[in-house]
């Protein structure tokens, strides 16, 4: 059964243009993986899964494919194809992000109950160098991979995984012109059955020559970093820090290195050595996304605005007693303390400067969250947004994390700019939706490759502070890739352990 009827939905269409129609079915034979392989044959799609507090599967998931519109962002153009039709242009005032809200404000949503606070809307990812549109920043550093400041598609069709409730609601949201309420609806439906048919198909046979061992293909990881520069960077930003241009910066380094087999295999395995609260594949055209991030950059949710600072970290032990000693070592390192503090201040900050300034409150503070292989120290802010203000300007406010540039933000990024030898490009930045309604929701893009064709490449960082020791921030850089090494070690041993 369809919702709403549609004598609902003609009612529904006076109130606005946009209207999300869904049928409910079991999800009893089908995973989010199993479905994304089924639905996903485009060049486009993305599935995004969640696990709460790295040890509890979240309440949904979400899946979609097949976009018409794909808005990508390069410096200051903005490039939207439109069912085949294809148009750049130049933002000449403002960021290049007024060209998908100029495209997301042409919807008027009405909302439909039933239905989690994402149906559909914008899902993609925002590299760290879209920074530039938001603030003044040199230009010094090479581009050397010229991929997309920010890319994002608008699918009409998504699936949405209801872990609680063992069902699968298959959304598609009918943009109503004109009088055409019942066309748009019935065509709604034959688009909702058209995907029901295919989760009732078979897995692609492609999924069965996956168990091929190509772990002795696997070529050397290289970086953009020799380990001694990267030591010397460290060492120059101390000086900084000494001449008081700084408290923080977090340098990072980019692995690279070849992979043969299809990266869904490699989130396939990620999924299971590293489940995180922000887990995503994103099929964007000749760029793929893999990530597992445990940090959100920032969720807007009607006027509520959450940031949730992470920084502390212990390796997990090997039972419950020596995770207890490990979190009672970390809760009392004043070193790790006085960064956590220092990185829940710079996030109040940023979220002060949208919000109404007496609603801005630190909720959580010190909570150690365990994760697969590590446990962290997060607090959680939030504020409430000021009248007037939307999405856009939150995500200007708090882009990009202050746990991943570092603090005073503006100087830190300068430094950023000045050491490392390349752009960013994904690292540091986000993934996650922005929705027809305005909510959104975003995870930092840590513990993340980006693929082109068959090479991924990983960006992995350290806070570099007054008392850091080169090697010692150098391993750490080393250790915050290990999960993402280890997933494309199982996938190309044919998800074997």
């Amino acid at each position: 059964m369809l919702k709403p009827t549609l004598e609902e939905f003609k009612e529904k269409s006076k109130q606005g243009n946009l209207i999300p129609v869904y049928k409910e079915i079991l999800a009893d034979l089908d995973t989010p993986v199993s479905a994304y392989m089924k639905i996903s044959g485009g060049e486009y799609s993305f599935l995004f899964e969640s696990v709460e507090g790295g040890e509890k599967w979240a309440r949904y998931c979400f899946l979609g494919c097949d976009p018409k519109i794909i808005i990508s962002l390069k410096g200051n153009k903005v490039t939207v194809e439109n069912n085949g039709h294809t148009e750049t242009r130049e933002i000449t005032d403002g960021s290049p992000m007024t060209g998908l809200k100029d495209i997301l404000a042409e919807y008027e949503p009405v909302e439909v109950a039933g239905l989690p606070r994402f149906s559909g809307g914008a899902v993609g990812f925002i590299g760290y160098d879209m920074v530039r549109s938001f603030e003044e920043l040199p230009q010094d550093t090479e581009d050397d991979l010229n991929v997309p400041d920010a890319r994002f598609i608008i699918t009409d069709n998504l699936l949405i995984f209801d872990n609680v409730a063992q069902t699968i609601k298959i959304v598609s949201n009918v943009h109503v012109k004109n009088d055409d309420a019942v066309e748009a609806y019935h065509q709604a439906a034959k688009n909702i059955a058209v995907i029901e048919n295919k989760l009732r198909a078979d897995l692609p046979a492609a999924v069965h020559d996956e168990g091929v061992d190509n772990s002795e293909k696997q070529t050397r990881i290289e970086s953009n970093f020799e380990k001694e520069q990267y030591k010397d960077a460290v060492q120059r930003i101390k000086e900084y820090i000494l001449e008081g241009d700084a408290i923080q910066v977090v340098l990072a380094q980019r692995l690279k290195f070849n992979i043969s087999k299809d990266p869904f295999t490699i989130y396939r395995a990620l999924r299971t050595i590293n489940p995180s609260p922000y887990m995503y594949y994103l099929k964007f055209g000749d760029i793929r996304v893999v990530g597992s991030s445990p940090e959100i950059l920032v969720r807007l949710e009607g006027d509520k605005i959450e940031v949730r600072p992470i920084a502390g970290t212990r390796k997990r032990g090997q039972s419950e007693e020596e995770d207890q000693a490990l979190e009672k070592d970390l809760l009392s390192d004043e070193k790790e303390l006085a960064e956590h503090i220092m990185l829940v201040d710079l996030g109040r900050n940023d979220v002060g400067r949208v919000a109404e300034t007496s609603s801005v409150v630190v909720n959580e503070q010190f909570i150690i969250e365990r994760y697969s292989h590590v446990m962290h120290i997060v607090s959680n802010v939030r504020g409430r947004l000021k009248d007037g203000l939307d999405s856009y300007d939150v995500l200007a406010a708090t882009f990009p994390a202050g746990t991943l540039s570092g603090a005073p933000k503006i100087r830190a990024m300068e430094i950023i700019e000045e050491l490392e030898p390349t752009r960013r490009g994904l690292y540091g930045g986000a993934v996650g939706y922005i929705s027809f309604s305005g909510n959104m929701d975003t995870a930092i893009a840590i513990r993340t490759l980006l693929i082109k064709e068959d090479t991924a490449y990983l960006g992995v960082g350290a806070g570099v502070v007054a008392d850091s020791v080169p090697e010692n921030e150098f391993e750490e850089t080393m250790s915050k890739g290990r999960a993402l090494l280890k997933a494309i070690e199982l996938a190309e041993k044919g998800l074997v352990r």
